[in-house]
């Protein structure tokens, strides 16, 4: 599911961190929490902890079935692409629970 409302002060930068984290998880996400100045970005930040939680919880589910859930992998392309926009996503479970652990 997709908020379609874009966020505001927002830079392309942003946009384009947003996307990989999405589509290169976990890989980017880890990175982006060494940059001191990419973490510090809100917008960043919050897809940022919900590419990465999903990242995990796509590799356990890939590994659990035996790869059945690589087709998953064009729904992390879809929630970058919205990202890209300049738009929040929310991703079922793991949105509340990344933003109820203060991560977002």
């Amino acid at each position: 599911m997709t908020n379609n409302s874009p966020v505001v002060d927002v830079t392309s930068d942003d946009k384009l961190w947003a996307l990989l984290a999405y589509i290169l998880t976990p890989v980017v996400p880890i990175i982006v929490l060494l940059m001191e100045d990419k973490k510090a970005r809100p917008f960043i930040k919050a897809h940022n902890a919900q590419a990465l939680v999903a990242g995990i919880v796509y590799i356990i589910l890939t590994a659990v079935t035996m790869g059945c859930g690589s087709i998953l992998w064009l729904v992390f392309l879809y929630w970058g692409i919205k990202a890209y926009q300049g738009n929040s996503v929310e991703i079922p479970v793991i949105s509340n629970w990344v933003k109820s652990q203060g991560w977002a």
